[in-house]
């Protein structure tokens, strides 16, 4: 009897048996004592090499304890990933035609950055070693030939450490997603017309973001968010103002033209948004030409802050009561270094449509998500919420503060909550609660 058969036996004589809901039954490992774990046969292992014999033998090796995946070359390997991707580990040879596995294991990882990648090679030499972890970023390296209890444990410690980054991806993005909401949610209670103007502006740039392919669109729609968020230190009359289009006094308009840096200062610090606290640093501002030459993080920094500055003017220009085609011949006037697809863009957005069915309703019965289809303005013309801004709990509770104090009316024009719009790929959702 061959070595590995008899030692799979014996694991075998240690496994819990267990039933699938239907009565079948099925052989699973004993839970660690750090919790239970996912099951290993739900992810998914690529094996790349440019021997098939070799493969087979990986497959044979690896079939009942792991769901494996093989590939021939490199170049097959990244049309396979793409097409059956994500994987959980990807393993590459380092002697390939073609592509050599630190090329390949580079690609994949600028393809899916959260995929743990590992290399197997027959190649002992130091350098080539050195070069796969740092050039390649890989989490293993082994060396040929190698027996199936190193290569099993190799590919189970990949798929802990996938788990580990997985979840605290997961974490991360929680963590900012409850982030922007309260960000948002303090913004739309403190100052109503720079969250309205914040809300246009993500409609403008989720619709030019898709025309032109950005590829973290999920960026850019946070810097929409966040781009007025240091009008909260501002006079709520400049806001004001700003949010009617109306023109401001030489004064007001050097102390409004510095707020993208107040927001900078607020969001910098939090984790995956310095790129988005430079956009929104720089929204106002010409940018040097030659800023981004050979930086393609800079690239796409640039033109989100370029996205901005234009969403931002064709907004004012908006609200002067400017049609879409006059808007947009101004912001080709005005800025003669702008990328002209954005112009482009804007002209193509449809017009935003007033909500359907709005009825006046009294403030008891107000719930959270309806959508107010007016302005609440105290008496004195204090504006509390803007036209087409949202109703949350937190919205509810200040209305109701002001008309318990007579300051605001009882009643308020409503209409049913809009359809938000697809949502972009890679990003954490905005438009709901932390959950």
């Amino acid at each position: 009897m061959p070595r590995h058969v008899g030692a799979l036996r014996r694991n075998q004589d240690t496994t819990q048996v267990r039933r699938f809901p239907d009565g079948r039954r099925r052989s699973r490992s004993p839970a660690p004592l750090g919790g239970p774990q996912k099951d290993t046969m739900t992810e998914k292992i690529l094996l790349v090499d440019d021997e098939p014999a070799v493969l087979m033998g990986y497959e044979r090796l690896l079939r009942k304890e792991l769901k494996v995946t093989t590939v021939i070359g490199g170049a097959a390997g990244l049309v396979l990933l793409k097409h059956q991707g994500p994987f959980a580990v990807v393993v590459s040879d380092m002697r390939m035609p073609e592509m050599n596995g630190i090329e390949f294991l580079l690609k994949v990882q600028q393809a899916s950055p959260d995929t743990i990648r590992a290399m197997l090679t027959g190649d002992s030499d130091l350098q080539t070693a050195i070069n796969a972890v740092n050039q390649g970023k890989i989490f293993r390296f082994l060396s040929k030939p190698c027996d199936k209890e190193t290569l099993v444990k190799t590919l189970k410690d990949c798929l802990a450490q996938f788990r580990l980054v997985s979840a605290e991806r997961e974490i991360l993005e929680n963590t900012l997603r409850g982030t922007i909401y309260v960000l948002t949610e303090v913004l739309s209670l403190v100052s109503p017309a720079a969250f309205s103007r914040a809300t246009r502006v993500r409609r403008y740039v989720q619709h030019v973001a898709a025309k032109l392919s950005v590829k973290n669109p999920w960026r850019l729609e946070i810097a929409a968010m966040m781009s007025q968020l240091g009008c909260v230190t501002l006079d709520p009359e400049t806001i004001d103002a700003v949010y009617a289009g109306r023109d401001l006094s030489p004064q007001e308009q050097a102390q409004y033209i510095d707020h993208p840096l107040m927001a900078q200062e607020l969001l910098k610090s939090i984790p995956r948004l310095e790129s988005v606290a430079w956009m929104i640093a720089h929204q106002n501002r010409q940018l040097p030409v030659d800023w981004d030459i050979g930086d393609s993080e800079m690239r796409e920094m640039r033109l989100g802050a370029q996205i901005l500055r234009a969403t931002l003017a064709f907004d004012l220009y908006l609200r002067k009561h400017r049609s879409s085609v006059e808007a947009a011949l101004t912001l080709k006037r005005r800025f003669d270094d702008l990328d002209l697809r954005i112009v482009d863009a804007l002209v193509e957005l449809e017009p935003e449509t007033a909500g359907d069915g709005s009825s006046s309703v009294p403030i008891a019965e107000l719930t959270a998500g309806l959508i107010l289809d007016e302005e609440v303005r105290t008496r004195s013309g204090l504006l509390i919420a803007a036209k087409g801004q949202e109703i949350t709990a937190p919205l509810l509770l200040k209305l109701k503060t002001f008309a318990a104090k007579q300051h605001i009316a009882n009643e308020f024009v409503v209409c049913p909550a809009k359809q938000p719009p697809p949502a972009a790929s890679d990003r954490p959702e905005l438009t709901t609660s932390p959950k």
